[in-house]
């Protein structure tokens, strides 16, 4: 005679090393995706000041090709196929696609953030040489590294 019977379910140890698996699993994965949002938030916003700033070299490059070397002027920058081709992409960390003038060259070079507009630019094409400066209106902190163990705020992008 056969007294064996089939078995039909997991046994409570099959699933406690289950659940301990996925436990394990979850505590490594899970922390690596918690930080999506702002490193996709960084890296929009170091597509844009590539964007923008190699425009403006560009631009600098063929005015000096003319004679006259310069940058575009704030209305240059913000108009539609002058310097840029489409209207300026919104600032990741405020929304805001709006680029302002830098009140003067010490606060651009130090990245003030002002107000709530997306961008902000300096130029000054009566010095030499001409000097353009454009960055993120925003001290968010962001995923890019500084280089100490730190990590860089959007203005300083």
């Amino acid at each position: 005679m056969n007294t064996r019977t089939n078995r039909k379910a997991f046994t409570l140890i099959e699933l406690v090393a289950v659940i301990v698996v996925l436990a394990i699993l979850a505590g490594v994965a899970v922390p690596r995706y918690f930080d999506y949002t702002d490193r996709a938030r960084t890296g929009a916003t170091q597509g844009v000041l590539g964007n923008v700033r190699s425009a403006l070299a560009n631009f600098y490059a063929n005015a000096s090709i003319s004679g006259t070397p310069a940058y575009p002027t704030l209305v240059e920058l913000t108009t539609n196929g002058t310097v840029m081709q489409d209207a300026m992409a919104r600032n990741p960390y405020n929304n805001s696609n709006t680029v302002v003038a830098a009140a003067d060259l010490a606060a651009a070079n130090a990245r003030t953030v002002v107000g709530t507009d997306g961008w902000i630019y300096f130029v000054d094409n009566v010095s030499v040489p001409p000097v353009a400066i454009f960055f993120c209106n925003s001290n968010n902190v962001t995923t890019a590294g500084d280089g100490s163990g730190g990590f860089l705020t959007a203005n300083d992008l």
